[in-house]
């Protein structure tokens, strides 16, 4: 939570009412997350965190590297709990993630509905494997921490040291100095990216599964390892966000099945730079920024925190066919 002034400020905030985001519009009254109290907002000494220069960059490219936005404190502490949520995980329990296919596989040996545990994790913590982790009798071929994918997709609610990072001061500090009046993480994953295994991320725009009306998600992707063109860093198309749209929606259907509204875009692969950066570095980008990483051929693996925030403020809607939904009693939470 955001650092509290003494007395009438912490009064007033506990007289808001609640407000929510759980499957329909972002607006007072019809939500049940909390609201803000007007007040100026202690973080908001922290908005020259970007130069003029530097926004005027995220907006001609769609996406901006800050270094360094992490400490080695930081990244020692969210790799530290990935691990440990690693090693408490029973993976009798399995999903493969592909984003290749866009379908999500149980193990045969488990009888658990593959669409339901993927619908489910908008409200949980949940494990994901990667396609090359299983032979073809549905064994696991090496030790599970080696052969996650990802785990998701609540981890900035749910789990002490991510929901820190993710509502930091200076999080909202770089939210609120991008123009969002309440920042809402809706979705956060620990990616792995493998060695050897680390699954291929085609290219995409996040308003594609995160979708608000007006658009309004940003990304936001920590390095946790250093990321190079030999362990599956990400590749952007710079500039896509401003002649692209949004051309494609995962959709949550009428009978409750993952569905696209469209086909696949055909892309021109020539058009995308790597973005390789050190551990600790923050990457932000647009919703409508195609980005891909390719295959983790190598013997280093590439871990990564990312988690994705819209605007909650009146005059944006989260669009109630999204495939996020949070389960009844766990709304969506702006950052106050």
């Amino acid at each position: 939570s955001a650092t509290q002034e003494e007395g009438g400020w912490f009064r007033s905030w506990c007289r808001m009412r609640t407000r929510a985001l759980c499957g329909g519009r972002l607006a007072a009254g019809r939500t049940g997350r909390p609201g803000t109290c007007g007040r100026r907002r202690p973080w908001r000494a922290l908005s020259a965190l970007l130069s003029d220069g530097q926004k005027a960059a995220y907006e001609a490219d769609g996406f901006l590297v800050l270094e360094g936005f992490a400490t080695a404190a930081d990244v020692r502490e969210l790799r530290e709990r990935g691990d440990e949520l690693v090693r408490s995980f029973d993976p009798e329990t399995i999903s493969i993630f592909s984003t290749k296919k866009q379908e999500k596989t149980m193990n045969g040996k488990t009888n658990v509905d593959s669409r339901q545990y993927f619908l489910d994790s908008a409200s949980n913590v949940s494990f994901f494997f990667e396609e090359g982790a299983f032979d073809d009798d549905g064994n696991l071929q090496r030790q599970k921490e080696v052969s996650i994918n990802k785990i998701g997709h609540a981890l900035h609610d749910l789990d002490p040291a991510f929901r820190k990072f993710s509502r930091s001061d200076k999080m909202k500090a770089l939210l609120d100095s991008l123009g969002y009046r309440e920042p809402t993480p809706v979705q956060s994953m620990y990616i792995f990216k493998q060695p050897k295994i680390g699954g291929e991320v085609v290219p995409h725009q996040d308003s594609t599964f995160l979708y608000t009306d007006p658009p309004s998600v940003i990304g936001i992707w920590l390095a946790l390892e250093d990321a190079t063109v030999e362990n599956g860093c990400l590749w952007g198309w710079r500039g896509s966000h401003k002649t692209k749209g949004v051309e494609r929606r995962m959709l949550l259907d009428e009978d409750e099945e993952i569905v696209f509204d469209k086909d696949p875009v055909p892309h021109n692969l020539g058009e995308y730079e790597p973005i390789e950066v050190k551990a600790g570095t923050l990457v932000i980008f647009h919703g409508q920024f195609y980005h891909m990483s390719y295959e983790n051929k190598s013997s280093k693996s590439r871990h990564a925190y990312t988690f994705h925030v819209v605007e909650g403020a009146d005059g944006f809607d989260w669009s109630p066919d999204n495939w996020l939904r949070r389960r009844e009693g766990f709304p969506f939470e702006a950052m106050t």
